[in-house]
């Protein structure tokens, strides 16, 4: 009873709560609002004193908020205190840990070190790809699922703990001379591997927004922003004096993958190239203070140099803003494909005994005037959720008298399609998914080899590498699922269903045996993808995730297209110019 008239007394207290702010709302709406928030409690009430087993209301009652969220939209989050953090890290970018991926590696029922960060923790005492992790602080991890293995390689930043890894040892044709990790105790070697013990004291780890930025040509510029976190505008703004420096006259701006995050992060980043005092975004929502204008309010760096901004599926939110504020004043071209088009804002809040609600409260609009949200939400049976039709999107006009429309993310100016992966190189590169774990252990013996390799730029294992490559997989059993092969399943049964199969048999037959697996032929067939895969994770290994991305960016086709494009100052403008001007 005391839960009840906790609820009961809240459920009075609503209308009262709600006038001020809301004075428009009905009050017919104010009494249903009471209404189902009693019914709510009481229905609890009688579970919590009927129902054929024990309750936990933590449990209940945060089912029951999480799925009166999810019929709104799926951004609008409750976090109760225990996952809080996951919030902040995802608003400010940072985490109390040691600064490495990791991943699940089938063939060892393990948890490893994948990717240690540079200039962390992980990196600083001498953990490496590979490394198997055997224990925390004693405690067991082998079987451990990675999520779990993860939550306690986090904690408050300062604290300290031993791990223990086993480090893998080369095959016996390659065998080099152990080596002791920097700050690793050698324990004992096992016939799998070096036992190694390190102490590691965790730090704030910030994840990093801006993770590679430099020259790709001696005029061209390429900063790639990954996420809007906390501060990241001033990381940005020194990126774009560096380059200034270094003789950039073109810039090419990497927002693909981008999610989003901080909308007035991306503001500032934006004021660079823009002149101060410019509207750039607008949020509107159903109380006043929902609404809001961003104007820039510095004066900028460079207002005229050519600008390229590359976006993708990945690319939402806040990059969207960034995005679609370029094409709508027309300060700079936007290459890829259509953008994720999330046209809606979320503001924390907080709510009792220290937990946070992430709630959708407004709508946003770039300086054209469209709202890019590509999907509307219904509220009513539970929620559901459509795709705005083409028929009700609106034609906008960028500041040079561009058509632009709303209700579907951003359509870049110039459309370009990477280059698709083949269904190989996911099952090799994913974790979890080959169960032989052949690439990861080729990289990790082919590290232990090689104690240097040529800079991050020019690096590419040989044909004779990739050959070695291959004969381990084959020997391994390196097997993956073909797409091709399920959906020949799948149709075959529905042929047997409507009566066809019997008279297509010879074709099923015959399309069967051209479809059967043959890992020489892939491996052949698909090399120059997976030696590229291959060589980014070797090149991740001695020059970290800024040294991945620089080998990747010879090879990618939408950056070549870019740099085509800042290096043709003629078609550049054209391809500003209003419909017009291009007819003329």
């Amino acid at each position: 009873m005391k839960i009840n008239n906790i609820f009961r007394a809240f459920a009075l207290l609503l209308p009262l709560m709600g006038a001020q702010p809301a004075q428009a709302q009905k009050d017919s709406h104010n009494l249903e609002v009471a209404k189902q928030l009693e019914i709510f409690c009481d229905i609890y009430r009688d579970l919590d004193m009927m129902y054929v087993d024990s309750l936990d209301a933590k449990e209940v009652v945060g089912t029951g908020i999480k799925a009166m969220l999810r019929s709104l939209d799926p951004y609008t989050e409750y976090y109760p205190q225990a996952d809080v953090k996951e919030l902040k890290q995802m608003i400010t970018g940072k985490y109390g840990g040691i600064g490495s991926v990791v991943s699940f590696n089938v063939k060892e029922n393990a948890t490893v070190i994948n990717e240690p960060y540079f200039s962390m923790p992980a990196q600083e005492v001498g953990l490496k790809k590979g490394d198997i992790i055997l224990s925390i602080d004693g405690e067991d991890m082998k079987g451990k699922s990675t999520t779990y293995v993860s939550e306690h390689l986090r904690g408050e930043a300062g604290t300290s703990f031993i791990l223990k890894v086993l480090r893998p040892t080369l095959p016996k044709a390659a065998e080099t001379p152990a080596k002791k990790g920097r700050k690793g105790k050698k324990e004992k070697v096992n016939p799998k591997g070096q036992e190694l013990s390190f102490k590691l004291t965790r730090r704030a780890i910030q994840m990093p927004a801006m993770p590679y930025y430099g020259m790709l040509t001696d005029s061209i510029g390429y900063i790639n922003l990954n996420q809007f976190t906390e501060d990241c505008s001033k990381e940005v703004r020194h990126a774009v004096i560096d380059l200034k420096r270094k003789g950039m006259k073109q810039l090419l701006f990497d927002l693909r993958g981008n999610g989003g995050g901080s909308l007035s992060e991306a503001v500032d980043i934006l004021n660079m190239f823009l002149p101060k005092d410019l509207s750039i975004v607008k949020t509107k929502g159903k109380l006043t203070r929902a609404n809001r204008e961003y104007k820039t309010t510095a004066l900028p760096i460079d207002t005229l140099m050519p600008i390229a901004v590359l976006v993708n599926g990945g690319t939402a939110s806040a990059s969207e803003i960034m995005a679609g504020t370029m094409q709508d004043l027309d300060r700079g071209v936007v290459i890829g494909t259509k953008t994720f088009g999330k046209g809606l804002v979320q503001v924390p809040m907080d709510v009792p005994y220290n937990g946070n609600l992430k709630l959708t409260t407004a709508h946003y609009y770039i300086p054209s005037g469209r709202c890019i949200q590509a999907i509307n939400y219904k509220h009513a049976n539970g929620g559901s959720r459509e795709a705005v039709a083409d028929s009700l999107k609106k034609e906008f006009k960028t500041l040079h008298g561009r058509k632009v429309k709303d209700g579907g993310g951003i359509m870049p100016d110039i459309e370009v399609k990477p280059d698709s992966l083949p269904n190989i190189v996911m099952y090799l590169t994913a974790s979890g998914l080959d169960s032989t774990n052949v690439m990861m252990d080729y990289v990790v013996d082919y590290v232990a080899k090689h104690p240097q390799i040529a800079p991050a730029r020019e690096f590419s294992i040989t044909d004779a590498d990739y050959a070695e490559f291959c004969r381990r997989a084959t020997e391994a059993g390196f097997k993956y699922d073909r797409e091709s092969g399920r959906f020949l399943k799948d149709l075959e049964k529905v042929a047997r269903f409507e009566g066809y199969y019997e008279r297509a048999k010879a074709e099923f037959e015959a399309l069967e045996a051209k479809l059967k697996h043959d890992l020489t032929a892939e491996l052949d067939y698909h090399r120059d993808v997976i030696k590229d895969a291959i060589t980014m994770d070797i090149v991740s290994c001695y020059y970290y995730q800024a040294g991945a991305i620089e080998n990747s960016l010879r090879r990618d086709k939408q950056i070549k297209a870019a740099i085509a494009l800042l290096r043709d100052p003629a078609r550049y403008s054209a391809t500003l110019a209003p419909e017009e001007k291009k007819a003329e």
